[in-house]
């Protein structure tokens, strides 16, 4: 790699000396809200385009219901999980990652899975994907990602070599791009695909005990995907594709269904667990963690208005509910912060206030003002706190709960960097039909790469996933394996 000798600065001009690592409390974290480069790199993403998202911009959305089926009261206290027979009202949103508003539902590309349960405790999001991993496992490379997958501000158009440059300088990503490119790559609608939390969550009950979790939504309609030809056809002919079939299949009464099911770890687990149980681009293994029913989703009716419920629908990973908390997973720390963020941004400080947001609890603080503020806006009432007037007080019993902190505060990666166990897994599970397809789709991905360079580096993480993945992709792109791997 070429070194220019041109320093990384701050928009104030200052040096950065770590664009690749959050600063955390010790290698596990939290992170530390003195990353002021992290902050200033995300809060600047955020407001990059107006007035759509930025990214999961193109997206289809529906209400329906969660109900318990397995009471999880020995886990979490959290009321929306307690009590078989429990129904929630829910809203979900689905969407592509790197399209504009515009663009085709087809693509490859993994769709969000956005489930906004409003429960008497409060609103509680769950935004996930439909992947159970991520390309990345620290915040502060999203934004130098997402700009891969978007266009070239000197051609405004799609560029492969920006794609491939970065996967193959960040080798964390080979799991989800064998995933991506795999058959699960585009789901054959929205109603036949799982959904992930894809972060690790601590769930907490009335006792204080706390255990790590991972959600997981079963498709009842079964998995269906989509072939690469299928898929090109659509985008011709009907960009709309997912969001029609999921509006049609509503509207005449073919509810879609899922499965929630959790994978619970004890919390210290998490010290002698074979792969870091934080790192977004690492699963669990089922054997290891068995999957837990905890209810069933039905989406039974679909928005009124396209713009007031799923355009302003707005959705944070930090909009938790008492009994559910974050873990120190570093993309997940750095999501708490910039998803709030960009809604404040997109839509406004008030955005919660909008019917689609709010909870169907009342809502007592001391926010006042803003952009857009649709309610009296706290009429005559105290505004500040403490206070001796009687205004709204904490509840002690819905603070986090508290966990030990250890190490020097420094911007360090995981000291976990299997890249390829689980990437070399996921492709020795696949059949010899499903190994072709993948072959395929990621040959024809690369070959518009022009630096040969690019397209050596990325080969040698498929060999050292698998001797066979890496020799099956040199060959379709007429490249030797470097010998080095050998």
């Amino acid at each position: 790699m070429s070194n220019n000798n041109i320093n990384l600065t701050t928009s104030s001009g200052a040096p950065i000396g770590d664009n690749q690592n959050t600063m955390t409390a010790g290698f596990r974290g939290p992170t530390l809200i003195q990353d002021v480069h992290l902050l200033e790199k995300l809060a600047h993403f955020n407001r990059e385009r107006v007035p759509e998202r930025v990214v999961h911009a193109k997206g289809a959305g529906a209400h329906g219901y969660f109900k318990v089926t397995n009471d999880m009261s020995k886990y979490t206290k959290a009321k929306l999980f307690n009590g078989v027979g429990k129904i929630t009202p829910m809203f979900i949103r689905f969407s592509t990652v790197a399209g504009e508003l515009g663009s085709s539902d087809t693509v490859r590309d993994p769709r969000g899975f956005a489930v906004k349960f409003y429960t008497e405790e409060g609103n509680y999001d769950l935004v996930g994907n439909n992947t159970p991993i991520f390309f990345i496992r620290d915040a502060i490379k999203f934004p130098d990602f997402i700009h891969t997958q978007k266009r070239d501000p000197r051609t405004h158009l799609k560029n492969p070599n920006a794609v491939w440059d970065f996967w193959s300088l960040s080798p964390e990503s080979l799991h989800q791009v064998t995933y991506l490119m795999g058959d699960r790559g585009i789901p054959a609608t929205l109603r036949h695909m799982n959904g992930y939390g894809s972060h690790t969550f601590k769930w907490v009950n009335i006792e204080g005990e706390a255990v790590w979790v991972k959600y997981h939504f079963k498709t009842e309609q079964g998995v269906k995907n989509m072939s690469n030809d299928v898929a090109a056809k659509l985008a011709g002919e009907n960009p709309d594709y997912h969001t029609e079939d999921l509006f049609n299949a509503i509207e005449k009464g073919d509810f879609p269904k899922w499965r929630l099911y959790v994978q619970i770890m004890p919390l210290e687990d998490a010290d002698t667990y074979r792969f870091d149980p934080f790192d977004v681009t690492k699963v669990w293994s089922h054997k290891d963690y068995p999957l837990i029913e905890v209810g069933q989703m039905v989406l039974n009716r679909n928005p009124e208005n396209y713009f007031a419920e799923v355009e302003q629908a707005t959705f944070s990973p930090g909009t938790l509910v008492p009994g559910i908390e974050p873990s120190p997973d570093k993309m997940l720390q750095g999501r708490l912060f910039a998803y709030s963020d960009a809604h404040r941004y997109r839509v406004g400080a008030n955005h919660n206030l909008l019917p689609i947001n709010r909870p169907k609890v009342e809502v007592n603080n001391y926010q006042r003002d803003g952009q857009m503020r649709s309610d009296n806006n706290g009429g005559g009432s105290v505004y500040y706190e403490p206070n001796s007037l009687g205004g709204p007080t904490e509840s002690p019993e819905a603070k986090t709960t508290a966990f030990p902190v250890s190490g020097v505060a420094d911007s360090v990666s995981y000291d976990h960097n299997d890249h390829y166990t689980q990437a070399g897994d996921l492709y020795r599970l696949m059949s010899e039909e499903e190994r072709m397809r993948l072959i395929e789709t990621v040959v024809g991905a690369m070959k518009p790469v022009e630096r040969d360079e690019i397209k050596h580096r990325q080969i040698q993480h498929f060999y050292k996933a698998d001797p066979e993945y890496g020799e099956r992709i040199a060959q379709g792109l007429g490249l030797a394996i470097p010998q080095e791997v050998k």
